[in-house]
């Protein structure tokens, strides 16, 4: 969250000819960004039993939804960016989880098509590896060194996901510091370039968890929906975006998200 020490929450605007009341206008507070979308694998494969696959005609079509209201999808680096300028309305945050290989060759070019920015979450401890964290599978390959660089060169941010994908709240003090701290230096040095945003492996985090995500150098942090207490640039809450997700869906996401206070976009 951001939070403005040096003004108060409004200001006094002097006033010019007859004597009147001060015009008193409340100052914009931010809370999360308008509203984060969360993707994982975007393939054809049709065994999905997480629910986390979208086909590249669907993330088309759900991108077209998204322009056709005005709005275009920017990485979590722009989004939060534009916030910080009061810039915000018409943007939508996009990210992607755990770094599939099918980034660059299904979501990458419909995203390139629509004009549209990405967050990309990646597993520096899983280089070329698979998703083997998800007991019911199917098995997926993850980006290389060089997926990753390609995507970067492409304008996406990368983002750590952790080195290893494993839950951070069951973590002791040695596998927290490789997670969290190891593998931003990691990322760094194959992109050569800072990575500022991070995001809890199944969404999951707790004081502890997000404390040591904060003081490893981070800007920022996603969840999925992160503990009230915890609410702020490093519990960031995101929505679920699957293949069953059509227009009429999105719209209901959209519209639940800013009554549970999950969204703040600006229409």
């Amino acid at each position: 969250m951001v939070v403005d020490i040096t003004l108060p929450p409004y200001t006094i605007e002097p006033v010019r000819g007859p004597l009147r009341e001060p015009v008193v206008r409340r100052r914009r507070t931010w809370g999360p960004p308008a509203w984060v979308a969360m993707y994982h694998s975007v393939s054809d494969h049709p065994e999905d039993p997480y629910d986390i696959t979208v086909s590249p005609a669907r993330l088309d079509r759900q991108l077209a939804w998204l322009r056709a209201r005005g709005l275009r999808g920017v990485s979590m680096r722009d989004l939060l960016a534009a916030r910080a300028r009061e810039q915000e309305r018409g943007l939508v945050g996009l990210t992607f989880d755990d770094g599939y290989a099918d980034f660059l060759t299904a979501a990458l070019p419909v995203l390139g098509r629509w004009g549209c920015g990405a967050t990309l979450f990646v597993l520096p401890g899983r280089l070329d590896g698979e998703n083997d964290w998800d007991a019911l599978g199917p098995r997926k390959r993850l980006l290389g060194a060089e997926g990753i660089r390609r995507a970067a060169a492409a304008g996406i941010e990368i983002a750590s996901h952790g080195l290893t994908h494993v839950d951070l709240t069951k973590a002791g003090p040695n596998e927290m510091r490789a997670e969290v701290h190891r593998s931003r230096s990691v990322l760094a040095d194959l992109i050569d370039a800072d990575v500022r945003g991070f995001c809890y492996p199944y969404g999951r985090l707790d004081p502890h968890v997000h404390d040591a995500v904060r003081q490893a150098g981070y800007g920022y942090a996603c969840a999925i929906a992160p503990p009230p207490a915890l609410a702020g640039d490093f519990a960031l809450p995101r929505l679920h975006i699957a293949q069953a997700d059509t227009a009429a869906r999105l719209e209901l996401k959209r519209r639940l998200a800013r009554v549970r206070g999950r969204a703040l976009e600006a229409m």
